[in-house]
């Protein structure tokens, strides 16, 4: 495989968890579900729920200053900040991304908001990555946003049952060009448009404004149109694609899935996630499972990616693949080079 003529590398990572925790007990007695479903069926033994102050953007901004003081990097250094947070944030019709250039006091850089729901991590490093070698001027890159969609859910709607494992917490990630180490190879994402109008929050947008009887009838809270629907045509296509941006970023890397040393993956059912390991003929102790932090959208897989180097499963010269799964539906992975 012909070689970037620069390589675009990852310095540093941050990661913002708040204290405050929500137990799979706790989410059984809302749900009226039995414990053993949440804890080993949903694999759920607690997440993080944002406490007082813990708002999206401002969750980016501790995580991007993690990143940053990891790196021993000057902010003003930064050319360029790419929000990868939530489009549920502060305020409903904002550019959180400038707000966070702000926070972490890049002065010289310009920013932007991106969006892909669950797999808005995966899109920053596609987009950061083309840009950084499209534009010469951009040499140091931050990708940071936070995610509290934990809110939206209502646990006596059985309809977004799969949802209950949503969480909060802040990611971010610096790359830089040139640098040698932690290579961020190729990446993959497939989207599908059939379906996305199936998980949706009915009010707040201009189909249906809010008012004070969308809010009576609870319509600010996510929700499946078609449950039934939607289930029938995701068996037929979600694995297969998941799948495939896998292999596919792999295959533009120059590299196969039996290469893979560590996957970095997104927080699903137990059942699921043991099955991907299987047909990727990786083990447990391959991934980081992440039981103690649900579902935090795009944050997965840099917390993924922390976990892993933090319990020794990442190794100079590994193969790391993060991969996401979003409503959408969108499908997206990335191939890193550790070390």
């Amino acid at each position: 495989m012909k070689k970037d003529q620069q390589s675009i590398g990852l310095i540093s990572t941050g990661l913002y968890l708040p204290e405050k925790r929500m137990t799979g007990r706790e989410i059984a007695q809302a749900a009226g579900l039995p414990l053993d479903v949440v804890e080993k069926k949903m694999g759920i033994v607690e997440k993080p729920i944002p406490g007082e102050g813990d708002h999206p953007c401002e969750m980016g901004v501790r995580a991007a200053k993690q990143a940053i003081e990891r790196a021993g990097v000057d902010p003003a250094e930064i050319d360029l900040v790419i929000y990868i947070g939530e489009e549920y944030k502060e305020y409903p019709v904002w550019t959180a991304g400038i707000k966070l250039q702000q926070g972490v006091g890049a002065v010289n850089a310009w920013a932007f908001d991106t969006a892909l729901r669950c797999g808005t991590a995966v899109l920053g490093f596609k987009l950061a990555k083309s840009l950084m070698l499209a534009d010469h001027s951009l040499h140091t890159v931050l990708l940071a946003g936070g995610y509290r969609n934990v809110d939206l859910v209502n646990y006596q709607n059985p309809r977004t049952r799969f949802l209950f494992n949503l969480s909060a917490g802040g990611g971010a990630v610096l790359l830089r060009k040139g640098w040698n180490r932690n290579e961020v190879l190729a990446s993959h994402i497939i989207t599908d448009g059939s379906f996305s109008e199936d998980v949706i929050v009915p009010a707040g947008g201009t189909k249906l404004p809010a008012s004070a009887e969308t809010v009576r009838k609870g319509l600010h809270s996510l929700d499946v149109c078609d449950p039934q629907g939607m289930k029938e045509r995701l068996e037929k296509k979600s694995l297969h694609n998941f799948f495939q941006v896998i292999r596919q970023s792999l295959q533009k890397s120059g590299l196969s899935e039996r290469d893979i040393d560590y996957l970095g993956i997104l927080h699903m059912k137990r059942s699921a996630h043991d099955a991907i390991l299987h047909e990727l003929g990786l083990s447990r102790e391959q991934t980081v499972y992440l039981d103690h932090y649900g579902h935090m959208g795009q944050i997965d897989q840099i917390l993924s990616l922390e976990l892993g180097l933090r319990k020794g499963k990442i190794k100079a010269g590994d193969i790391v693949v993060l991969v996401s799964a979003g409503i959408g539906y969108a499908w997206g992975a990335t191939t890193i080079r550790w070390g």
